[in-house]
């Protein structure tokens, strides 16, 4: 199986260095004449689409980030630049258009940048790009939904470079952390099948890999089991580690997994999937070729095609 690394958002080398130490100097490196900011939009992040699309980032004027909902977040160090994110939703998208977007005609979308949604635009940005723009969307939706302490209900405040958020009631107190959502994904094969599912809401022909949330108190390889056999009624034996991939839509981990079928009748829930099948190894070479009639390859970017086409070409030792 390729590396995490290899998988949308999951690129460890060539991006920015969270540099976690100099989280508390971020007000200092904010004022660095090098400091850039990556502006988001209603969770859209800009992107310059003057080549290649990229990031889009600006300059983190004073009168820039004084039309953000919050203090900008420190993203960590590319190399001598210090980069920060933050969250411009509150604006009226013509005004976030004419505040980032405006060329030297004054005419939005002059310079070729647009906010635009990750999902659509991360298979098309560079492997480290995409893993900064998933953090930044990432942090930004925790921000965005937890303005106020879980504890005692007062509201909450940024510190540590917007990677804590702390009680404003000094009786409390309470120190607030991003959080993350772990989700178990599997391949679940037996003999040379794999099993695949659809919900009723994707674009027709779409099937993929089973998937769902962790629950308390249970390891990734319960919730392999549980969740294979609630959705589709198989049970399954052993279970091991593939890859995992971040999911900022809008928290989420996806552990990557396969598991050995110990039997092969399906008896699906239908309130979750409209559909599940057994699918054989050839008959996915051509699915995820875009040559079959009727089947449609997973999402572009996400894990399961990625997990897919390495089990496919035969590149995951099995269990």
């Amino acid at each position: 199986m390729a590396l995490s690394e290899t998988v949308t958002f999951g690129a460890a080398e060539g991006g920015i260095d969270r540099a976690t130490h100099l989280r508390e100097q971020s007000d200092r490196l904010l004022r660095n004449p090098r400091a850039a900011l990556l502006p988001l939009w209603q969770g859209k992040p800009l992107i310059d689409l003057t080549g290649a699309p990229a990031l889009g980032w600006a300059p983190p004027d004073p009168e820039i980030l004084a039309r953000a909902a919050e203090e900008p977040v420190f993203l960590g160090m590319s190399e001598s630049t210090p980069c920060f994110t933050a969250d411009f939703s509150a604006m009226p998208e013509d005004d976030a258009d004419d505040l980032f977007c405006a060329g030297d005609d004054g005419e939005p979308g002059g310079d070729g940048a647009k906010f635009i949604d990750l999902r659509s635009i991360a298979p098309d940005l560079s492997p480290a790009g995409a893993a900064t723009a998933a953090t930044a969307k990432g942090v930004l939706e925790w921000h965005r939904t937890h303005r106020f302490c879980a504890t005692c209900g007062a509201p909450s405040e940024i510190a540590d470079g917007g990677w804590r958020r702390t009680c404003t009631d000094r009786s409390c107190n309470r120190f607030h952390f991003p959080r993350t959502d772990p989700v178990v994904i599997m391949l679940v094969l037996r003999d040379d099948e794999v099993l695949v599912g659809r919900q009723s809401a994707w674009p027709e022909g779409v099937y993929s890999l089973l998937a769902g949330f962790m629950e308390p108190g249970e390891t990734i390889e319960d919730a392999v089991r549980r969740e294979t056999f609630e959705e589709a009624g198989i049970r399954v034996g052993e279970v091991g580690y593939l890859a995992s991939q971040p999911w900022p839509f809008p928290a989420s981990l996806m552990i990557g997994c396969q598991g050995k079928a110990l039997d092969r009748e399906i008896v699906m829930d239908p309130l979750e999937l409209e559909d599940a099948q057994w699918i054989s190894r050839a008959k996915m070479q051509v699915i995820l070729a875009g040559k079959h009639p009727k089947f449609r390859p997973p999402r572009a970017g996400a894990i399961a095609g990625a997990i897919l086409r390495d089990w496919a070409a035969g590149r995951i030792e099995t269990l």
